[in-house]
């Protein structure tokens, strides 16, 4: 796939290769939060202060990761949107192809590089 020329930049197949990669990406995630509320259900009490002290630290830690992930399943589905209506793989900022290299390490990815970094190094201005 980053063999293919330029002209060819998100072709059919590739289109197909990242919605199937984003799909799948998004049934783990739908599988891992289902887990979570299974184990969250199975909360045993214990009498133990200290044990239920770390439990409780437990499931904060897990509901945290689980918040990170649900934010990753709404880009992940934005990102699907945009292969359905023709934007995916093109900068928000620039208009310019993202590049396969990087939707391969980061399909969700709206930005190119630049345009990321520069994105970045406004919201760091912004709040500091």
């Amino acid at each position: 796939m980053l063999a293919a020329p330029a002209s060819e930049y998100l072709n059919p197949r590739q289109l197909a290769f990242f919605r199937a990669r984003l799909v799948d990406e998004r049934d783990a995630l739908l599988g891992a939060a289902q887990q979570t509320t299974r184990h969250l259900q199975e909360f045993e009490s214990t009498p133990d202060p200290s044990d239920r002290a770390s439990l409780e630290e437990d499931h904060t830690l897990e509901l945290r990761v689980r918040d990170r992930e649900r934010k990753l399943l709404h880009k992940i589905d934005q990102a699907i949107a945009r292969i359905d209506n023709g934007t995916f793989g093109w900068c928000e900022e620039s208009g310019e192809p993202i590049g396969i290299a990087r939707l391969i390490a980061r399909p969700t990815a709206v930005y190119t590089v630049e345009a990321q970094e520069r994105h970045e190094s406004r919201s760091k201005r912004m709040s500091g």
